[in-house]
């Protein structure tokens, strides 16, 4: 039959439901498109064959018997390598993980209860800390666009899988923008969920065992359609959502396109970029009105570095956080010399903040929750860029020493990446995931349809008709050979 790894995953569900193909022989093709590209991509980090083949074996048998089966059901999956897989514990990319007992993930779980046939995980950087994806265990995530240049991070390995082919649905995770920033890098599909949606549980971070769920951190869908968001996320959620409403109207929709903030950066093609989308959607009938400062940008980085690195702080080595703790005084005074709000001396207060640091930030927070409702009061949704700049070379300097390198020559502070990402973050809103453009070099630009809190069903209904008008994802010319 035709390229069955070519169709998004509600097309193999239906080829499986046909009996046009079995589990068994979706699941061997998987693993063979895994083996064609792994050398160049370096996707999928750790595969679990001898589990995956038995549930697939037994996915074909019930289906042969007329049993009833569920939505994924014999549908071959990879997910990130920071989710508890029975048989594949987290590693985060850290050895010392990686040696645990551990059972599935509570968002895994859901996966098998659905039928899905889960046989890989993909790579993400340390302790998914980066907007690249590469670690010292598994190596560098190569771009399907372009192997020299990064998938984003720190759902990086799961952009790639879907981009070249070897799955058709993924879990990642997002608290810096780690769902939204590869799939914008890869050309795909992702969606951040309203926060508290979808459970945390048997994600690495936090430490393994962990009970709470995390501030900020959600757990959401990646694919290579609006539809199949829709599908994994329906099957992830804690409870029911809009999620199965059909694609929005487009003609009349109210859009607020965000580009001009004069607290943010950037690259003036990205721009260009996300300017020609919001021509191709007013072509269509959408009503997209320019916004400015839907927030209050400066307070909005202050609080969202501070909430952040309340969170990520806890992550790091004893030995870590004493340095920073030791970089406290020359991090205030350098704060007090002008230094950015989202400088390295920004982010090192914000590792060490105190409890009643994280309580005016979060107090902050509460107060641009309620700009946020003022605007969507306006506008069904707002569009945004996700990145300052297209995918970059691979950088693997330290942090503190990494530049991004805007088209025009110039360079911005890597910390940047933090910025167009904060809203839907540090407020806790839904933002989905949608290919948008191609810069001159012919690399993918997505960019983030955010609704207001709860509203995740609105956004994938946008992002539906958007794609069915506008088209979706594209196979990367880079792999034309493989």
């Amino acid at each position: 039959m035709p390229d069955i790894l070519s169709l998004d995953a509600t097309g193999q569900l239906a080829a499986l439901e046909s009996g046009r193909i079995g589990a068994l022989d979706l699941l061997e093709a998987s693993v063979a498109r895994n083996a064609q590209v792994h050398a160049r991509i370096n996707a999928v980090v750790a595969q679990d064959l001898q589990r995956a083949r038995e549930r697939a074996r037994a996915m074909d048998d019930l289906r042969a018997k007329g049993e009833v089966v569920g939505p994924l059901a014999g549908l071959p999956m990879t997910v990130k390598d920071t989710f508890d897989v029975e048989g594949m514990p987290a590693s985060s990319g850290l050895d010392a993980l990686r040696h645990r007992r551990a059972g599935d993930a509570a968002a895994v779980g859901h996966l098998k209860r659905a039928g899905a046939v889960i046989w890989g995980k993909t790579n993400t950087p340390v302790m998914a800390g980066d907007w690249q994806t590469y670690n010292a265990l598994h190596g560098t995530t190569n771009n399907p666009w372009d192997l020299e240049r990064t998938t984003g991070g720190s759902s990086g390995g799961s952009a790639a899988a879907l981009a070249s082919g070897v799955s058709a649905l993924e879990l990642g995770s997002d608290i810096g923008g780690s769902l939204r920033v590869p799939a914008s890098f890869c050309g795909v599909f992702s969606h951040k969920p309203t926060w508290g949606m979808v459970s945390q549980i048997g994600h690495v971070p936090p430490a393994p065992g962990t009970r709470a769920e995390r501030d900020l951190n959600v757990v959401g869908p990646m694919a290579r359609s609006a539809r199949d968001l829709r599908l994994l996320l329906s099957v992830i959620e804690h409870g029911p959502l809009a999620a199965k409403a059909p694609p929005a109207e487009l003609k009349g929709l109210k859009v607020g396109l965000w580009l001009d903030e004069p607290a943010f950066l950037l690259d003036g093609e990205i721009r260009q970029a996300v300017e020609g989308f919001g021509e191709a959607l007013r072509a269509v009938g959408v009503d997209v009105r320019p916004v400015t400062g839907p927030v209050d940008a400066p307070a909005l980085l202050a609080a969202y570095q501070v909430l952040l690195g309340s969170v990520v702080g806890t992550d790091l080595a004893p030995a870590q956080r004493r340095s920073l703790e030791r970089m406290r005084g020359p991090a205030k005074l350098a704060r007090a010399m002008g230094v950015g709000t989202d400088g390295w001396a920004g982010l090192t207060l914000a590792y060490t903040a105190s409890h009643a640091e994280w309580l005016e930030a979060n107090e902050v927070r509460a107060r641009l929750a309620e700009q946020v409702r003022d605007v969507f009061a306006r506008l069904d949704v707002i569009i945004a860029p996700i990145t300052p700049v297209a995918p970059f070379p691979h950088d693997h300097r330290p942090f503190q020493n990494r530049t991004l390198r805007c088209s025009d020559g110039s360079k911005i502070p890597y910390t940047a990446m933090l910025r167009w990402i904060a809203l839907a973050t540090a407020l806790g809103l839904p933002a989905t995931v949608v290919p948008a453009a191609r810069t001159h070099e012919g690399l993918p630009v997505g960019v983030q349809i955010i609704g207001p809190r709860g509203a995740d069903g609105r956004t994938l209904a946008v992002a539906e008709a958007i794609e069915q008008a506008l088209g979706g994802f594209e196979k990367p010319p880079a792999l034309d050979a493989v």
